[in-house]
């Protein structure tokens, strides 16, 4: 029987972790996968001839929601298969997640019994939460040495499940006495609305006032600011108080919305950030440089942001390069990769009619691609997997393959002094 991991026991942060709720398709763990042996050949090459007994994982894959799934699609099975014989490489899997649909991940689990974690932390509860576990590897310093973690959150609750699983990381956070931040983007700024009443399902805005409720019990900073452009969409009726501060009739108290550029600012402290699909990587000192840099020197751990969704059919794909432009704005190197079907917005040219209200991606990107600390990339292996090509006006977007995208990963960039990176996938 596998042996439970009481609340501590996992603290010492590993190397690089990354957190998968959404689904995990065959191209995308398929990437993950020449990543991954990119890493180790140019990183840790020994760990592939031997590991010493007690080592640490280097690269801890966390899965909870639908990614649970590719445990057990024969398909993406078989590449876990690959990742996992790199023997410090371990997935920790979200045990309530699997029970309530059915995962046994029997396969992976019995062919690799120490490295499939299917048991959770206690937590000071007493009970297990695999965001006990998150809290723990997201940790950057020792208990009870004070610390921030932070959420970012761009889908709307109730559709989905991932403000659920945002308010579970910052309440374990909490419980390990840690500050906490929440940024709404997009449509994540519902998570604020007042007057949530769901019948069937957990109250998130009654949630997050609890958060801070806590967080004011404990002496802990409780921090949950809304991007002002998508909540003035949204129609949350606001006004600027003649002070710089925004206030709305339609928010709960403990939401500030505010220019996406005070959000930003967080993102210039070290702490990790996570979201339902996000990774934080650290950087191996004295390594060899990535190709790019920032213009001037730098503290604030570098964003890759991965679009891989199509442009136009939603808000996604244009809300992550205006994000990107907001962090590289703000001093902070900021990379921006169209991979999976991200590339749609490469391909091709885009026209739009004179009347036509909607940006023309395309247009977007050219008018910001100069911009200092702001760097576009497409993924070549996509296009190929696609059977198109990118659009040659698009010169400012260069293109990259395995190589590329793992020296971004996991080389530290010129001119920045940061332990590690940000990845959020949009």
């Amino acid at each position: 029987m596998e042996k439970i991991h009481y609340y501590g026991y996992r603290a010492a942060m590993t190397a690089n972790i990354f957190l998968l709720s959404t689904p995990v398709t065959l191209e995308r763990l398929s990437w993950i996968e020449e990543c991954l042996k990119f890493f180790f050949v140019q990183l840790y090459p020994e760990t592939l001839m031997h590991q010493q007994k007690g080592d640490k994982p280097v690269f801890t894959f966390l899965l909870t929601g639908d990614a649970l799934y590719s445990l057990d699609n024969p398909e993406t099975q078989q590449v876990w298969t690959i990742i996992l014989s790199l023997s410090t490489v371990r997935l920790i899997c979200d045990r309530q997640e699997l029970d309530l649909r059915g995962i046994l991940a029997v396969h992976l689990k019995m062919k690799f019994p120490d490295q499939v974690i299917t048991t959770n932390s206690l937590g000071p509860d007493g009970r297990p939460s695999f965001w006990n576990d998150v809290v723990a590897l997201a940790r950057q310093t020792k208990p009870p040495l004070p610390g921030t973690v932070g959420w970012l959150q761009c889908e709307s609750p109730y559709m989905h499940q991932s403000a659920w699983y945002g308010l579970q990381f910052l309440s374990a956070a909490l419980a390990d006495r840690l500050a906490i931040d929440l940024y709404a983007y997009l449509d994540g700024v519902h998570m604020g609305h007042t007057g949530q009443a769901p019948t069937e399902a957990e109250n998130i805005g009654a949630g997050i006032e609890e958060l801070g409720e806590r967080a004011a019990r404990n002496g802990l900073l409780c921090q949950v600011i809304a991007c002002n452009r998508n909540a003035t969409a949204r129609g949350y009726s606001t006004w600027d108080d003649g002070q710089g501060v925004v206030i709305s009739t339609c928010a709960i108290k403990p939401v500030k919305i505010r220019d996406l550029n005070v959000m930003i600012d967080h993102y210039r402290q070290n702490h990790v950030i996570l979201s339902a699909t996000a990774g934080s990587l650290q950087f191996r000192k004295g390594g060899s440089l990535s190709f790019d840099r920032a213009e001037k020197n730098s503290t604030a751990p570098p964003v890759t942001i991965l679009i891989t969704k199509s442009p136009y059919t939603t808000e996604t794909v244009f809300g992550a390069v205006s994000f990107a432009v907001a962090c590289a704005h703000a001093g902070i190197l900021t990379r921006v990769i169209f991979i999976e079907d991200g590339i749609y917005a490469l391909t091709g040219t885009h026209r739009a009619p004179a009347d036509f209200s909607p940006y023309n991606l395309q247009d977007v990107i050219n008018a910001v691609a100069g911009s200092d600390n702001l760097h576009f990339f497409a993924f070549t292996p996509s296009f190929q997997r696609r059977g198109i090509s990118k659009d040659k006006s698009l010169n400012a977007v260069l293109e990259l393959g395995y190589p590329g995208l793992g020296k971004i990963f996991f080389y530290p960039p010129g001119n920045v002094q940061a332990e590690h990176q940000r990845v959020l996938v949009f």
